[in-house]
């Protein structure tokens, strides 16, 4: 199924890009999301005449996604949970998390991005998507009090 970009896409392409995709992924995610819009010539040329909008507005949220990555650089997310002796987590720490401990500078779990399901103790990293082309890298102190996250912090400075 051919569409024609509305914003970037990871791995897909640019705004304005006319892509292939599988059905399924156009009809489930790209559409209802208003990503992106099925090439026909009608589609086309209302694109054509819409673009520059579309690149002001895309240009003005990636300003504001690059103002908000420069005041969380650096950040640590300090997550308190309960944990064996061994350090395994009575469960794992999520996006919903992670978003939580940044509810007021606007980031939500969909903004997060985790590879693996944190699991143990200690300082890991986690990917944050504030726009399609702004992301930054945030490290998450998992401790079991707040002196022990303290100490995690003063050696991983180290």
């Amino acid at each position: 199924m051919e569409l024609i970009l509305l914003q970037r896409v990871e791995k897909l392409g640019k705004l304005g890009d006319i892509v292939n995709v599988r059905p399924g992924y156009a009809r489930n995610f790209l559409l209802p999301k208003k990503i992106a819009l099925r090439a026909t010539k009608e589609n086309i040329s209302h694109f054509e005449k819409e673009k520059e909008a579309l690149e002001k507005v895309n240009l003005k949220h990636k300003d504001e996604a690059e103002v908000l990555a420069k005041r969380l650089e650096g950040t640590m997310v300090v997550l308190i949970r309960q944990a064996s002796e061994g350090g395994q987590l009575y469960g794992s720490v999520s996006a919903r998390d992670i978003a939580d401990a940044l509810k007021q500078e606007h980031v939500t779990k969909h903004n997060v991005k985790i590879n693996l399901p944190i699991k143990t103790i200690g300082i890991h990293t986690v990917r944050v998507q504030l726009h399609p082309e702004v992301a930054i890298n945030l490290s998450v102190n998992i401790a079991m009090s707040e002196d022990e996250a303290k100490a995690q912090a003063n050696q991983y400075a180290e």
